[in-house]
């Protein structure tokens, strides 16, 4: 048991390490330094004059109070769990192990999701997602293959802390849906699904089939990041495509 406590007060001393370099990579100092300068704007009367973009200061400083607050609680939770974890083993204390492992490994866990929070740098990436659900061909089968894909996504973002919000539905023929749109609101939304863009399959026998047979449906997702009025977007001059119809029958324009 004490060989226990010491595996892992070595754990321990490393992922305060970890922690430290992930604050770093992070910018906790940064977010910190920025969510104090908008609040200060907040206090400003012409602040509130703009109904939005006021709103979308404040939910910037949320989102960075929040990956502060985030990474300050991880932090005091590894000190208390260090802490333990020496009295335990300067009073031969067994009654504790199962506490310190247990804590160890949440840590341990919790650091892995801020190493993939390091990950997320793209421009987008912080942005809440849209995702829209689209039924391929295949009738009813396919429909119910993209209201699946839709409760998985709502129950993922739930799951993980997110809001979800119902943009657009369309209920299917018979069962399903013909389409669906969701707003996943939350820090890092997008950075998290965009990877689930595309075209889903499903085989299975079908319960809509009375000979009951095998079908294979598709129903594709498409994610996209919210964009702020402040985001700048760039069109390149080869992403645009002009083109132009003349019509060839008599008295055509």
């Amino acid at each position: 048991m004490i060989l226990a406590l010491e595996e892992s007060k070595r754990k321990l001393v490393d992922l305060k390490d970890t922690l430290k370099e992930l604050g770093n990579q992070l910018r906790i100092e940064e977010a910190r330094e920025r969510a104090a300068d908008l609040e200060k704007e907040t206090t400003v009367a012409e602040f509130w004059n703009d109904a939005e973009k006021s709103s979308q200061k404040l939910r910037e400083i949320k989102q960075l109070k929040d990956k502060v607050e985030s990474y300050e609680t991880l932090c005091a939770k590894l000190e208390d769990a260090y802490t333990l974890c020496e009295m335990a083993i300067e009073d031969n204390d067994e009654g504790s192990v199962e506490e310190v492992v247990s804590e160890t490994e949440f840590i341990e866990s919790e650091a892995e999701k801020k190493r993939i929070e390091v990950l997320l740098s793209g421009p987008y990436d912080k942005n809440n997602a849209i995702l829209s659900f689209h039924p391929g061909a295949g009738g009813t089968e396919a429909q119910d293959w993209a209201s699946m894909l839709y409760r998985m996504y709502t129950r993922w973002g739930e799951k993980h802390g997110f809001n979800v919000k119902l943009i657009d539905w369309l209920d299917g023929d018979e069962a399903g849906i013909k389409s669906a749109t969701i707003m996943i609101e939350g820090m890092n939304a997008y950075g998290y699904l965009k990877s689930e863009n595309g075209v889903h399959r499903l085989v299975r026998i079908s319960p809509f089939d009375a000979s009951g047979r095998r079908h294979t449906s598709f129903a594709s997702v498409e994610v996209m990041p919210e964009f702020n009025d402040d985001d700048t977007i760039v069109i390149r001059d080869e992403d645009i495509e002009v083109t132009a119809h003349r019509s060839s029958g008599a008295g055509g324009q």
